[in-house]
């Protein structure tokens, strides 16, 4: 008889398809971790700029100065109420266009995205200085009419209006895109004519069907918005006003320290309001 030698166990082999997730996932960790340290450096930087000095060492006093500097808190309200008027106007004005356009006039999507991505093209230096230039003109020529008061009204440096107008422009196009990506994973059509013969009125599909199938898009146009005018300068500066941006660059000549911990503070803030707002959204999916 003969014997059968014993076969050697065969090593097992990992699949082409785990090991391609496996080193993608080290790919992404090393994105993510470069990304992390290209930005967390600098604010680490920064917040040790605000609360190190030679003289005193370590100290938080530019924070505690924070709160009772001169012009922070309006500067910090002004910003904040331009902020909720420009979010409230931009979706007033893009969101039922958009709907009506979906419904109505699909094939006018092209010439709204072209118009709505339009800012884009446009540097904020040229286009602030067309709208002082027209700011101008117009008061010379609305001095002798009724309107007169209503363009000093917009200008008005408590609460300029201007700014609010101005601000819309500038976040149209992230806006729209926004809420582009938000209708694209619905059927507006069908959500709104099966709501429409079941008998609901037009402000009810809009505020009932359509607007809470769209808070995650709607979140992230109203945080892409208050990010922009809580860090716009060239604008409001050019303009004469003095929102948040602006105070922070009027005291950072004589205020270096406090400056940078506003600064600081202000990125913290719009990180905070990114995780809430991410983290509400995505609560609501799973619930």
């Amino acid at each position: 008889m003969t014997t059968l030698a014993p076969v050697a166990p065969v090593p097992e082999s990992v699949p082409s398809g785990q090991a391609r997730t496996g080193g993608s996932r080290l790919w992404r960790r090393f994105v993510l971790a470069l990304a992390g340290l290209y930005f967390l450096v600098p604010l680490g930087a920064s917040f040790w700029f605000t609360i190190y000095n030679e003289t005193t060492g370590v100290s938080f006093a530019p924070y505690a100065e924070l709160w009772t500097a001169e012009g922070f808190l309006s500067s910090l309200l002004l910003s904040l109420g331009l902020a909720v008027a420009t979010i409230v106007l931009v979706l007033l004005l893009t969101l039922p266009a958009m709907i009506t356009v979906r419904l109505a006039a699909p094939r006018l999507r092209p010439v709204m995205e072209v118009v709505c991505t339009l800012p884009l093209v446009v540097p904020p230096i040229t286009f602030v200085a067309g709208i002082s230039r027209s700011l101008q003109v117009g008061g010379e020529v609305l001095a002798p009419t009724p309107f007169w008061a209503t363009l000093i009204a917009i200008q008005d440096q408590d609460f300029p209006l201007v700014l609010v107008f101005v601000y819309v422009i500038l976040v149209l196009p992230f806006v729209y895109r926004s809420l582009d990506a938000g209708l694209r994973t619905m059927d507006v059509r069908t959500l709104v004519e099966a709501a429409r013969n079941l008998g609901a009125s037009w402000p009810y599909v809009m505020f009932r069907v359509i607007v809470p199938n769209l808070r995650s898009a709607l979140a992230s146009a109203s945080f892409l918005t208050l990010a922009l005018v809580l860090g716009e300068y060239t604008v409001a500066s050019i303009l004469g006003y003095q929102p948040f941006a602006v105070w922070i660059v009027t005291i950072s000549g004589s205020k270096g320290q406090l400056s940078v911990a506003v600064s600081v503070l202000s990125l913290l803030l719009t990180w905070l309001l990114l995780l809430t707002i991410s983290g509400g959204t995505r609560g609501r999916r799973s619930a």
